[in-house]
């Protein structure tokens, strides 16, 4: 875990960013800065440029104009730089019938900073890591069987067994009914305290990021609007954001809680 760290200055910095994906301008002159230790989502419609920007701050597409710092460095993503950074993707394809499991997935987020241990305290670094996400009881199970909230848990983990000072999730919860929604958001909100993580995620889901978020970015290929939940998610912006015909997702969750099973 990373302690100490000056609440001003940024984990990460964007600065005037545009992204062109083909011909279509899908990121248009964005600007915005993330405090450590901060929760932020990112909001808008279908082709608003949401995914486009989160691949481009961890340099999975290249941007036309504009920069992105990231920590206290130049921008230039580091393989120690890289290791800082845990990434949890919409979509995770594999070959559901290929015979790995979970706690063979979770150690492969081990790196060369663990070349020094044993396998036995392998084993001990990916048992914490799965206890932490309350999946001990999977850990021998191959990955194909899991339930889509269950395989993001794994994912979780993967990002565990490293410290992290940046966790970044792209629709990590699509696919995942209202309850492993739930559930997720509840877990992952425990863990960033524990570990001391700032968190961007893209989100379709405006209770949970009003529940946990301590800020929200409005995304339309602009940045349209950024505050706290309580003063950016208007009904008078959210129409703006999204258009008369377009909604995003409301669940109305119950208050969330851990079920003692889970």
């Amino acid at each position: 875990m990373y302690q100490n760290l000056s609440i001003t200055q940024p984990i990460i910095k964007v600065k005037d960013l545009s992204v062109m994906r083909g011909e279509y301008l899908a990121v248009d002159n964005v600007s915005f800065e993330l405090l450590p230790g901060t929760h932020t989502a990112i909001i808008g419609p279908n082709g608003a440029g949401k995914s486009t920007l989160i691949k481009s701050i961890l340099g999975l597409v290249e941007a036309q104009s504009g920069e992105i710092t990231l920590f206290d460095g130049n921008g230039k993503r580091s393989k120690r730089l890289k290791q800082e950074i845990g990434y949890i993707p919409q979509k995770f394809p594999f070959e559901r019938t290929f015979p790995l499991i979970v706690s063979e997935l979770v150690g492969l987020g081990l790196n060369s900073q663990h070349w020094w241990c044993d396998r036995q305290r392998k084993r001990e670094i990916i048992h914490q890591a799965l206890e932490q996400v309350h999946l001990t009881k999977q850990a021998n199970q191959k990955i194909g069987t899991l339930s889509g909230g269950e395989l993001k848990r794994v994912l979780l983990a993967y990002c565990l067994v490293v410290p992290r000072r940046l966790l970044i999730l792209d629709e990590a919860l699509a696919g995942v009914d209202a309850t492993g929604e739930m559930e997720f958001a509840a877990l992952l909100n425990n863990l960033k305290q524990e570990q001391n993580w700032t968190i961007l995620e893209v989100s379709h889901d405006l209770d949970l990021v009003s529940r946990y978020c301590d800020s929200v970015m409005c995304l339309n290929r602009r940045l349209l609007y950024q505050g706290s939940p309580q003063t950016t998610l208007t009904p008078e912006n959210l129409l703006h954001v999204y258009g008369a015909l377009i909604s995003p997702t409301c669940h109305h969750h119950e208050p969330s809680k851990l079920p003692e099973s889970f």
